[in-house]
């Protein structure tokens, strides 16, 4: 059968790529310090290896033959499937060359230890030589990739298949008309106390407490764990082995606890796949804004509700009477939806989110268009940031150093965290659809039915099926900002009263 070929050709493929992701995860977690060098050697031999084996004639053959049996196959079928998404990779890596792929490895493997350094030392100095580099190899494989389309173009399709510059570009313009006057109205009211928030939270009781919603949220702890990064972030080896970082602010809570809840939303959507799917290429999120659904969705809509702590305040209280022991339901909800701009976009609040990311696009646009230099960067971060924000920085590393992504080399990414807050928004509305409000689950205590909605309808699918597919079968609609626009409105509307969404001009 040409689809068992297929996947047994691929699988050890995949095997290598699993490899170096576990070397990569424990360079972030558990390596020595001067363990990066050689690291970053054995990651660019696996990545260079497994792009190897995957461009290789065989694999055009297998893939060839497979596709002409396919013909005769239901297009829907996971079968299909995966010749389908095999043949988008193999034409898409077979314009890399070994030698950029090995590059960019080791690359990005030097850069994640200069990041982490330069962040320490607040010194974007250090790592601008780095980032330099990785610009460059990203504009050399943009070009590769797609040589007739815009240089984002081809990057950003590496993380939402399909999406274009110009078209996020839209998005954003239209979200921001809508969001700007909210931030503004929030900005300017009155604030709540939010000082039990930063009093001695124990680094040992939060992870106690992240643990234990993670297993009421249905982690399994059992093919997966969390551990401690110097950024949150979750990685795959199989279904069956997940792996979640957190890091812990011991003097404020929402750091550690919404950081783990954001990268739940990714462990449980990787958990959830399909477990035929092992070791094909099927067996993973099938796109970045897809897999962001699920992360700001369990943090925001489930662990930023009033009901979600009506349940948890008190558990969280035993542990920390003594930041906690008058604070009530109303008043814990209200801080931790306290809404102002900030400088550090994972603590910021829903409203101001997304002007962060829309930075981020504007910057990373600008420099693979060559019209910004890296060494200009902590400047032009410093101003967009005033005009987006009204605030400045006061060191690079609550500015341009407190992201890892581009120490990763992830040029292209960041748009699909704006991207996956809209998904999470109109999923989550066709969720309560279907099940019947939430709110009273959340305050029982029990998540389960939200992840059993979410395995049927997003998780189990893999790569089978497309983010817009999924979108548009799941909600019964294309994706849309409206819904997102419906709940933040709502939400912040009630807790900061006299807002009043006007809608785009085209309806006013």
């Amino acid at each position: 059968m040409p689809f068992n070929a297929l996947r047994a050709h691929l699988a050890p493929v995949h095997d290598l790529g699993m490899a170096a992701n576990v070397l990569e995860w424990d360079e972030e977690t558990y390596a020595p310090e001067n363990a990066t060098q050689a690291r970053a050697h054995q990651v660019a031999t696996l990545r260079r290896l497994a792009h190897e084996a995957f461009v290789s004639e065989r694999t055009a053959r297998v893939i060839a033959h497979a596709e002409r049996f396919a013909e005769d196959f239901d297009p829907d079928s996971d079968d299909v499937a995966l010749v389908r998404v095999a043949r988008r990779d193999f034409e898409r890596a077979t314009r890399l060359p070994s030698r950029l792929v090995s590059e960019m490895a080791e690359a990005v493997g030097l850069a994640k230890h200069a990041w982490r350094t330069a962040r320490e030392a607040s010194s974007f100095a250090r790592f601008a030589p780095h980032l330099e580099r990785l610009v460059a190899l990203n504009v050399e494989k943009a070009g590769l990739l797609m040589p007739d389309a815009h240089p984002y173009d081809a990057l950003l399709d590496l993380y939402e298949p399909g999406a274009t510059t110009a078209g996020v570009a839209a998005t954003f313009d239209a979200l921001r008309e809508r969001l700007v006057p909210l931030v503004r109205h929030v900005a300017a009211a009155a604030q709540p106390d939010d000082a039990f928030l930063h009093a001695p939270y124990p680094r040992d009781a939060q992870w106690a407490f992240g643990l234990r919603v993670l297993g009421d949220a249905g982690f399994d702890l059992s093919r997966g764990r969390l551990d401690a990064s110097a950024h949150p972030f979750t990685t795959t080896f199989s279904t069956t082995d997940v792996r979640l970082t957190t890091r812990v602010d011991e003097r404020y809570f929402p750091t550690a606890f919404f950081g783990t809840l954001h990268e739940a939303g990714h462990g449980l959507y990787e958990q959830n796949v399909a477990p035929a799917f092992e070791r094909t290429l099927l067996a993973e999120g099938t796109s970045l804004g897809v897999h962001e659904s699920q992360s700001r969705l369990w943090e925001n809509h489930v662990g930023r509700s009033r009901a979600f702590w009506a349940h948890y305040l008190p558990v969280l209280r035993e542990a920390f009477p003594d930041a906690l022991g008058g604070v009530t339901v109303d008043a814990f909800y209200a801080a931790i939806n306290r809404a102002a701009p900030s400088l550090i976009r994972v603590e910021a609040d829903e409203v101001t989110y997304n002007l962060h990311i829309m930075l981020r696009f504007e910057i990373e646009v600008e420099l693979v268009e060559g019209r910004l230099a890296v060494r200009d960067l902590p400047e032009r971060w410093n101003a967009g940031m005033h005009d987006a924000l009204g605030l400045t920085p006061p060191d690079d590393a609550r500015g341009v150093l407190q992201d890892v992504h581009w120490a990763l080399g992830t040029l292209g990414y960041f748009p699909t965290y704006t991207l996956g807050t809209l998904m999470s928004a109109q999923l989550f509305e066709a969720a309560e659809r279907d099940l019947g409000p939430l709110d009273g689950a959340f305050a029982r205590g029990e998540l389960l039915p939200l992840l059993g909605w979410m395995r049927g309808h997003v998780h189990r699918f893999g790569r089978t099926r497309t983010a817009d597919r999924i979108v548009r079968d799941a909600t019964g609609a294309p994706l849309s900002a409206e819904p997102w626009l419906r709940y933040v409105t709502a939400k912040y509307g009630a807790l900061y009263p006299g807002y009043e969404d006007r809608g785009p001009k085209s309806e006013r």
